[in-house]
């Protein structure tokens, strides 16, 4: 009886650990999942943006954007895009590069994903080249795998 409820006991636990890990498992290709397809994102979102293309780069973004940056405070949609049309008629190219090593995706249940980073913007003004490293943190909202930014958090300006 006893060698009976030891293997039973034995068997329990095994089969626990082993759903267990498959559940981790699970979750982890989730995760991955999750991080590809935001990081693809990105990387759409701000070729567009290294291309000048402001039309593609609105697609983007949910039409109730909220921007807030530590030295800009909070602004909508349409003042981003004044903003980022003004950035694309300056005399100089700026160009942002994500710092991949530093990116973070995480999921938000039942809404998309946070995005939080660090990239660089760097541009050539007066023969000299300027590199600026900011931090940001974006909010992905996924409406039937229509992925668009609905915040922004850009600091550490």
């Amino acid at each position: 009886m006893k060698n009976l409820i030891l293997l039973l006991l034995t068997l329990s636990i095994y089969i626990s650990a082993f759903a267990q890990s498959q559940t981790e498992k699970k979750v982890a290709v989730i995760e991955k999942e999750l991080f590809t397809k935001v990081a693809n994102l990105d990387s759409l979102l701000f070729t567009a943006y290294n291309s000048k293309n402001l039309d593609l780069m609105k697609t983007y973004f949910t039409g109730d954007l909220e921007w807030y940056q530590d030295n800009g405070g909070l602004i909508g949609f349409e003042k981003v895009f004044e903003n980022f049309n003004a950035i694309f008629n300056r005399d100089y190219d700026l160009k942002r590069n994500l710092i991949k090593e530093s990116l973070e995706v995480h999921p938000i249940e039942d809404y998309g994903a946070i995005e939080i980073g660090k990239h660089q913007f760097k541009h050539v003004e007066n023969g000299k080249l300027e590199i600026g490293t900011f931090k940001f943190l974006m909010i992905w909202k996924n409406e039937n795998e229509n992925w668009k930014i609905s915040r922004v958090v850009s600091y550490d300006h």
